[in-house]
């Protein structure tokens, strides 16, 4: 489906966990009647504590509580977290709870891996922070580097809706018909500011392609620069297609990738597509500084977005995700500005005589890598319908 663009939003760019989560625990202190919270992970650490204590104090006055955590990414939650809330009147559910250590069968990789909030129908978060410290890392990764956005205005009714919707489904997943009886806020969707905004989801059936055929509209139009900053990038063929068209008509294209990752197989995938993407004329940085976690991008200054979708199989095809886009000259400058200064500060830029130089066995590992990310994809059951890379090939081959 298209994005409905809706006028009369203020937003508020949040870099990182020390601007995302004063905020986030200001508007839990100050909930009336309800709050929505999804996240992949909540973590057991000095924020998940903070977050929780927030929440239970939110429920214990009387707030209606909600809160929805993937069954993988928060696979601990049940012992460090639900006898507390639970006690105190939260409502909390697992999305797909873990119920095995092995699991091919491809809607087992199916995870909730949004991270929303929506507080009293008025005010809500969307980007792509766990609930985790920025410090929940061995050392040499930290602190996270990620971003979220505040949002008020019309475009929280779309983001209401998604998480309603979302409660309702996993408590009928659950067996929970108690929790499905919940009050109806309307969101509060006066202009609140001037800036215009859409929200995307990610889902198997009405909502499979919006975000990546957001971005393949905006990389299309795109007249002078392309930046993207992505945890996890390894693009499928008609993303590829697209950058590298962008590249030809003389499109400025910056890509800011991991340089210190926790899942090293699909890093070295994609490190096999760097060869290809140098050569077509799109710089390639990766950050050293510490563990990126940004699913963000800015195009020709004016369109952005912010999430939780990485540009790889898994988020595009499979894992329920959510991103706000922006059109806006103001966000897409603090945001570009922003990732200007983090490339500045901590990123090193790859170039083709670094590749060059690479042993034989270390291309050759990468490939392999790349084969074995497809051929997941391809338990997965979509490896012959979505992910064919013809344009987009590792090195070497």
């Amino acid at each position: 489906m298209a994005a409905e663009f809706l006028p009369g939003n203020r937003l508020t760019l949040l870099n990182s966990g020390g601007d995302y989560f004063p905020a986030l625990l200001a508007a839990i202190g100050e909930a009336q009647t309800e709050i929505y919270l999804e996240s992949y992970i909540f973590a057991d650490d000095e924020i998940g504590h903070e977050v929780a204590s927030a929440l239970c104090q939110a429920a214990e006055r009387g707030v209606l509580v909600n809160v929805t955590v993937d069954g993988f990414g928060a696979r601990n939650f049940a012992a460090d977290f639900l006898p507390m809330l639970t006690s105190a009147g939260v409502r909390a559910m697992y999305y797909r709870p873990e119920i095995g250590r092995f699991h091919l069968k491809r809607h087992r990789l199916r995870r909730l891996h949004r991270k929303l909030v929506v507080i009293d129908a008025r005010i809500a978060f969307v980007g792509g922070i766990n609930i985790i410290s920025d410090d929940n890392a061995p050392p040499e990764l930290r602190p996270h580097y990620d971003y979220a956005v505040r949002i008020e205005g019309p475009t929280l009714a779309q983001v209401h809706h998604a998480v309603r919707r979302m409660w309702e489904i996993v408590s009928w997943a659950n067996f929970k018909r108690r929790f499905r009886h919940t009050p109806i806020n309307a969101p509060c969707c006066t202009i609140a500011g001037e800036q215009t905004a859409a929200f995307l989801i990610r889902d198997n059936i009405r909502h499979r392609n919006d975000i990546l055929n957001a971005y393949l509209d905006a990389i299309e139009q795109a007249q002078s620069e392309i930046l993207i900053a992505n945890a996890y990038f390894m693009p499928g063929v008609r993303f590829g297609r697209a950058l590298y068209a962008a590249a030809q008509r003389g499109v400025r294209i910056t890509v800011l990738l991991q340089g210190k990752t926790d899942h090293q197989l699909l890093r070295y995938a994609t490190q096999a597509l760097y060869a290809a993407a140098l050569r077509a004329g799109i710089r390639i940085f990766e950050y050293e500084k510490s563990f990126m976690h940004a699913k963000v991008a800015v195009i020709d200054g004016t369109w952005a977005t912010v999430g939780s979708s990485n540009i790889d199989p898994f988020s595009l095809l499979l894992a329920k995700e959510a991103n706000l886009v922006v059109r806006d000259a103001l966000f897409g400058s603090e945001l570009r500005n922003s990732l200007k200064q983090a490339i500045a500060e901590g990123a090193h830029e790859l170039q083709a005589e670094d590749l060059s130089r690479q042993p034989w066995h270390s291309r050759l590992l990468r490939w392999l890598a790349y084969g074995m990310v497809r051929a997941m994809v391809g338990i997965a059951g979509y490896g012959q319908r979505h992910w064919h890379s013809h344009d987009v090939k590792p090195e070497g081959r």
